[in-house]
């Protein structure tokens, strides 16, 4: 297992750029959300109700699936239409993963695993949005940090 000093510095410094595009998707993300007022379900995966709570949640999950990005994102190409299909699919890919499956699974709602409806639509919406934002981001912030 790699540790801090084996890791490559391009790698902890596209993870750095990832977390911090990872947040800027998410505070647009976040701002659609707490409009729909789907924060307080994000909130019950800590237990809480609360639409604060729920947007701290939100962005530490952000922050994490950016610093995924950032591992594999100085990978692939970084220019025109290409960032924003790669930030579409990104975004899609995360919606299956969270939205679909994980989210559903740990509020103890197994009978929602894939199921789509409008709010999943929305959610996809949002997790698009955020994965193109993410990409974006992340292009000029990789060659800053």
């Amino acid at each position: 297992m790699a540790t801090l000093a084996t890791v490559k510095p391009t790698t902890v410094s596209g993870v750095k750029a990832g977390i911090v595009a990872g947040l800027g998707g998410g505070m647009v993300f976040g701002m659609l959300m707490a409009m729909m007022n789907m924060l307080p379900m994000v909130a019950g995966l800590v237990k809480s109700d609360s639409p604060v709570v729920g947007f701290l949640v939100h962005m530490g999950i952000s922050a994490f699936i950016g610093a995924v990005y950032g591992v594999i994102g100085s990978r692939l190409p970084a220019r025109g239409l290409a960032l924003i299909v790669i930030g579409a699919v990104y975004g899609m890919v995360w919606w299956v993963l969270g939205a679909l499956i994980a989210m559903p699974l740990m509020l103890g709602m197994s009978q929602m695993v894939f199921v789509i409806e409008q709010a999943q639509i929305m959610s996809l919406m949002g997790h698009v949005i955020y994965g193109v934002i993410t990409v974006l981001l992340f292009v000029p912030l990789s060659k800053r940090l």
